[in-house]
């Protein structure tokens, strides 16, 4: 074990290996928690709190309440099912009432790890299973005298921790110990004088201590509140700075609404726009036909009709002496806009090219008319932002998913050439909250009504038991000669999750099913050329089921899909079910979805799941998906410039946000430099943390 002290002073801002009894092993383990520091481990705060002391109410539970209480273990019960699983049972008893706590496919040493007559912390949610009050798989300590260690076995409250790996709680606690006894005379503040005072906080040194070490849980709600306000109060610094700087003051192009290309699209377009399609592109063409640069987001479900929508500004560019480019995250994609796009515009005087990644016959030539200025419009994938690829006059970029690309990637968009108006399109609705911390002072543009051929598609909650029953409603389906997805949550059957796997479950359905049926199986880890040639052959119809895992999350249309089936839906989140749930029904027809639940399905699951019957809504889920699983998850990737708030939840801190808004804007509206002397300590953490960002952000 590497226990090396580096040779400068041990401090908050040392990486996390040089603290005793860590090492480069456990530093690797601790990293997959956001730990890199001694810091990050300071920030790391306790996501329960054990109490040593015995909870006597097991009696007074019910089914579905949350719990969190240390118990004493009756009995221990080791039996295979019917089935032939292993299922490890531990009864809990209060000495009035006994709770049940389950495992299945559990590590062999829990059959040796509990013993009657121990304490044990037990956390999860209560179901109920023939009259008896059980836990299923619930998270658990063993409360243990830790002899070793005098400072923990005084305390009446332990704080439990995420771990990772082989990680353990002592450890955690140990480690978390020696960094406050080595570094806590280090802790510098983050807030101003003025802002403590305003809101009564407490010195940052305190808070961080009484997170982990607290003798009074109850005070942890108000505790977090600082470091919450904290984050919030230095993202938004971040846009005040960008509205201050930014704001009006970037010149783009004064295109002129001439009514030519766009009028000639109108008239010949086989269908009629609908009304929230013409307000947002009365917004869209305001904004591109003032002298500063546009810079918008298109929100609106999975066919809402962005594209055409999408398709006017792109026009409005061309009509004006302008080219304008499409930006889509696959090839797959970019192959479908390009050919949508060409047949929509097939009369119009107008060339439309399609750029791709690497080597292929042609693309030389489209290179050479995008910097000729002989394509009008340019179709492609992030091959657009290649530097080699020079544009003669580009005036418009819109970009398809526009969360699937990074902040750099957008940054580079908004500075080529002349400023181009910029229009991001978004199929994954974005609550206001995110709005305002993701893309500052962005302007949104909503598209919340579905064309009216479009039905909603009807959404059933079943059992994994009643399987066979949504199989004969599927045949009919498949009769009439529909197509159907299948989607499951792993791509191979694996010894660590009891979950249906896409290769199991195309095997099973292909052969024991729908055998009369093409059905082929698709998963992420094929090459992108595989991938491509399946979706192309499912849309030809060649294919009747797909047994996929998410990568179908986005892509092809297929106007002849009516049925899809998401196996384990209580392990997916809302807003990759809606996704998922927006691939069928396109075609006009009556679509279903089926989300097949297996138990146990929690309290939350069961929201989720709930909230897909009642509502096709994108933007109502969207805000039940940002409560139910925190911004965090939100967009699922650092790259989407979403800030990683370790502390902060966008729905539950709404009045914490706009607290820290409302006094970021007022010192930037001030001292938009911080340069003030009681701005001098704003100045020092926020340049720390957001230098970076403001070299994209303020351009």
């Amino acid at each position: 074990m590497d226990n090396t002290q580096p040779q400068t002073r041990t401090g908050p801002h040392t990486e996390v290996k040089y603290l005793k009894g860590v090492g480069e092993q456990r530093a690797r383990l601790l990293k997959n928690l956001g730990i890199s520091t001694i810091l990050d481990l300071m920030e790391f705060f306790p996501r329960d709190y054990l109490a040593r002391k015995l909870n006597p109410s097991i009696k007074e539970l019910r089914p579905e309440d949350y719990v969190a209480f240390t118990t004493m273990i009756s009995w221990v019960d080791e039996r295979r099912t019917h089935g032939g699983k292993k299922l490890l049972n531990v009864g809990v008893s209060d000495g009035k009432a006994t709770l049940v706590c389950a495992w299945f496919n559990y590590p062999t040493a829990y059959a040796t790890l509990f013993k009657p007559g121990s304490l044990l912390w037990v956390s999860g949610q209560l179901s109920e299973y023939n009259g008896q009050l059980q836990l299923m798989h619930p998270e658990f300590e063993l409360v243990e005298d830790d002899a070793d260690d005098d400072f923990w076995k005084k305390r009446e409250f332990m704080p439990i921790y995420s771990l990772s790996g082989n990680l353990t709680q002592k450890f955690i606690r140990r480690t978390v110990y020696a960094a406050f006894a080595l570094c806590a005379g280090q802790i510098e503040e983050n807030l101003p004088t003025g802002l403590l005072e305003k809101y009564q906080f407490p010195a940052r040194k305190v808070a961080l201590q009484k997170m982990h070490f607290t003798i009074n849980p109850a005070e942890i709600p108000a505790l977090k509140q600082r470091f919450v306000y904290e984050e919030f109060f230095y993202s938004q610094l971040l846009w005040a700075r960008h509205k201050h700087y930014h704001g009006e003051s970037v010149q783009g192009i004064h295109f002129a609404n001439k009514r030519d290309l766009t009028t000639q699209l109108y008239a010949q377009l086989p269908f009629k726009l609908t009304a929230p399609q013409k307000r947002v592109l009365r917004e869209i063409f305001a904004d591109m036909c003032s002298p500063r640069q546009m810079s918008r987001l298109l929100q609106g479900d999975v066919g809402s009709g962005k594209t055409i929508v999408t398709l006017f500004a792109l026009l409005l560019a061309v009509e004006n002496g302008y080219q304008a480019a499409l930006m889509a995250p696959t090839e797959l994609l970019a192959d479908q806009h390009y050919a949508n796009i060409s047949k929509l515009l097939a009369n119009l005087p107008v060339q439309v090219v399609l750029l791709k990644g690497g080597n292929y016959r042609g693309k030389t030539q489209v290179k050479e008319d995008i910097s000729t200025g002989s394509a009008d419009i340019i179709i492609g994938t992030h091959a657009l932002l290649q530097s080699d690829i020079e544009f003669d006059r580009l005036g418009c970029v819109a970009v398809d998913e526009q969360h699937r690309f990074g902040v750099l990637q957008r940054a580079t968009l908004a500075r080529k050439d002349k400023h181009p108006d910029l229009l991001y399109l978004s199929a994954t609705p974005i609550p206001r909250s995110l709005s305002l911390t993701v893309f500052g002072d962005l302007e949104v543009s909503v598209i919340d009504e579905l064309p009216p051929n479009r039905k909603p598609v009807q959404t059933l909650v079943r059992s994994n038991q009643k399987i066979d029953l949504v199989y004969r409603e599927v045949a009919r389906e498949l009769v009439s000669g529909s197509q159907v997805y299948i989607v499951c949550p792993l791509i191979e059957e694996s010894d660590k999750v009891d979950l249906l796997d896409a290769q199991r479950m195309h095997e099973y359905v292909s052969t024991k099913v729908f055998p009369q049926y093409s059905c082929v199986l698709l998963h992420g880890r094929m090459p992108a050329r595989e991938k491509d040639a399946i979706m192309l052959r499912f849309k030809a119809g060649e294919i009747r089921i797909l047994v996929s895992t998410t990568v179908i999350e986005v892509g092809l249309d297929i106007p002849n899909a009516s049925v899809m089936i998401v196996e384990h839906a209580e392990r997916f989140g809302l807003a990759q079910l809606h996704q998922l749930r927006g691939r069928v029904g396109r075609g006009g027809q009556q679509a279903w979805c089926y989300l097949i639940e297996h138990f146990p399905v929690g309290k939350i699951a069961r929201e989720r799941l709930n909230t897909l019957v009642r509502t096709t809504d994108g933007f109502l889920i969207a805000e039940k998906d940002l409560e139910l699983r925190g911004p965090g998850e939100f967009f699922g990737t650092e790259q989407s410039g979403l800030p990683q708030f370790r502390f902060a939840n966008l729905v539950g801190d709404q009045a914490v946000l706009n607290q820290a808004r409302g006094d970021a804007l007022a010192i930037i509206g001030t001292d938009p430099d911080l340069t003030a002397p009681e701005s001098a300590l704003v100045k020092k953490v926020y340049f720390r943390q957001y230098t970076d960002k403001e070299k994209l952000i303020l351009y």
